[in-house]
C-alpha cells in the first residue's frame, strides 16, 4: 500500500515531470516527504522508506565518485552558506538560535527550531545587501545531490513556512541540508553540487520570512539519517569553521 502511494505521487506531481531527470534516485525523496507532510504515512513506514532512499542515494553517489564524475567532500571543505558574510551574521548568541524543542521530522505537530538563521544587512527589506545593493548568493555548504527544490512560492501560499527551498543530500555524512526562504532557486533535482555551488539568492519567501517583522535571513537546518530516522544536529560549530567566500 505504501509503495502504491509513493508511485502515485511520483506519477501525479506535475512539477517534477518537467525536470530533466539526471538521477531517478534523487526523485524518490519528494514522494516520501509529501506523504509525511500530508500525515498520510505512519512514522515507522516513513523511516523505513527513508532508510531505503538514503542507502540507494549513498550507493548512487559512491558509484559516481568511483567513476571520477563527482568528489566526496569532507567537513573540512564545507563553505559558509551566505556569500560575503561571516558567522557573526548567525542569529542568537553563541548558537542559541538552535532550539530543538520536541522537533520530529516525521511528526507534523512537533515544534522547535533545530536550525540557524543567518541574517544579511537589508534594512529596507528589498533582498539586496545594503552595502553592495546586490543580491546575496546562497551557497551549498556541502557536496552532494539536490533532492528537492521549491521555486514557485507566492504570498498567497502563506501555509508554507519555508517558501522557496533547497534540500541537498550530503554523501559524506549521510545527512541532508535544508535551505529556506530563498528568493530564487538556481538548481534542480538531480544536480550534483560541491561546497560553494550557488543554490540561489537570499529572499523573504515563506510564512516565517515574508512578514515585515522578520529580518531578511537564510534558514539552514541539517538532519542526519540514522537508519532512516532523520535526526537534527546542531551545525553551529561547522558554520564557525566553514570556509568564507567574498
Amino acid at each position: 500500500m505504501i509503495y502504491q502511494k509513493l508511485n502515485k505521487l511520483g506519477a501525479d506531481e506535475k512539477f517534477y515531470e518537467s525536470i530533466e531527470i539526471k538521477s531517478d534516485v534523487a526523485l524518490r525523496w519528494f514522494p516520501i516527504v509529501t506523504l509525511i507532510r500530508d500525515d498520510e504515512i505512519e512514522k515507522q513506514a516513513a523511516i523505513d522508506s527513508m532508510y531505503n532512499f538514503t542507502n540507494d542515494v549513498w550507493e548512487f553517489l559512491d558509484e559516481n565518485v568511483k567513476r571520477n564524475k563527482i568528489k566526496k567532500y569532507s567537513v573540512d571543505e564545507w563553505v559558509f552558506p551566505v556569500k560575503g558574510y561571516t558567522p557573526s551574521a548567525i542569529g542568537g548568541r553563541n548558537g542559541s538560535g538552535y532550539v530543538p524543542g520536541n522537533f520530529d521530522f516525521f511528526i507534523q505537530s512537533s515544534y522547535g527550531h533545530p536550525a540557524h538563521d543567518i541574517f544579511i544587512n537589508d534594512r529596507d527589506q528589498d533582498c539586496l545587501d545594503d552595502a553592495t545593493n546586490e543580491p546575496v548568493e546562497i551557497l551549498s555548504m556541502s557536496g552532494g545531490i539536490v533532492v528537492e527544490t521549491r521555486k514557485d512560492w507566492t504570498p498567497e501560499r502563506m501555509d508554507i513556512k519555508g517558501g522557496n527551498i533547497v534540500y541537498v543530500y550530503d554523501n559524506f555524512t549521510n545527512g541532508l541540508f535544508y535551505y529556506a526562504h530563498l528568493k530564487e532557486v538556481y538548481v534542480s533535482v538531480g544536480d550534483f553540487v560541491e561546497p560553494g555551488t550557488e543554490l540561489g539568492i537570499m529572499g523573504r519567501t515563506g510564512a516565517n520570512a515574508y512578514p515585515r517583522r522578520s529580518p531578511t535571513h537564510l534558514h539552514i537546518m541539517y538532519v542526519r539519517s540514522i537508519n532512516g530516522d532523520l535526526v537534527p544536529e546542531d551545525i553551529y560549530g561547522d558554520l564557525l569553521n566553514a570556509k568564507l567566500t567574498d
